[in-house]
């Protein structure tokens, strides 16, 4: 009885420091997997490829680009960026400012995005862009991150 009872005490006190020992490996592996969803956002972006953009959402996302009412759903946010798409072209990095896992299944991204923008329709040169973006992230039942929630405004100062 003795040692079954120091045996339960011993493993009620070492139970919290292994579950304090997996969340930083957990965590770091939410933090790599949201970087690579970025970068393959990123890579979406500068090749105007709205079926690789759209794998990134999940099907209830909402986006919310600046100056626009948001679009719900996947459907409003497909015909957002075919509209983005079809009217300039991109040429954009991202920083990752931040990466922060808010629970098993949650996590934001703080970033900013610099690069040029060319209209698709007349000669005018690209011109300079830049922006500031927060992403709001969950995993999903198959186990990739997608963007629940984006939301960004430009950092260029008013012409």
């Amino acid at each position: 009885m003795g040692i079954r009872l120091i045996t339960l005490v011993l493993a009620s006190l070492l139970l919290p420091l292994a579950a304090q020992a997996a969340q930083p490996a957990a965590e770091a592996s939410a933090t790599a997997a949201v970087t690579q969803q970025l970068k393959r956002y990123e890579t979406a972006l500068n090749a105007s490829d709205l079926d690789h953009v759209m794998t990134l959402y999940a099907g209830d996302a909402v986006f919310m680009p600046q100056n626009s009412p948001p679009a719900m759903g996947s459907d409003a946010i497909r015909a957002a960026y075919r509209q983005i798409f079809d009217l300039l072209r991109l040429d954009v990095r991202f920083t990752i400012d931040e990466i922060q896992p808010l629970s098993r299944d949650w996590a934001f991204a703080r970033t900013r995005s610099n690069g040029t923008v060319k209209l698709l329709k007349g000669d005018q040169p690209a011109s300079s862009e830049g922006n500031q973006e927060v992403f709001l992230l969950h995993r999903e039942s198959d186990g990739q991150w997608r963007f629940a929630r984006y939301i960004f405004s430009t950092t260029q100062p008013r012409k």
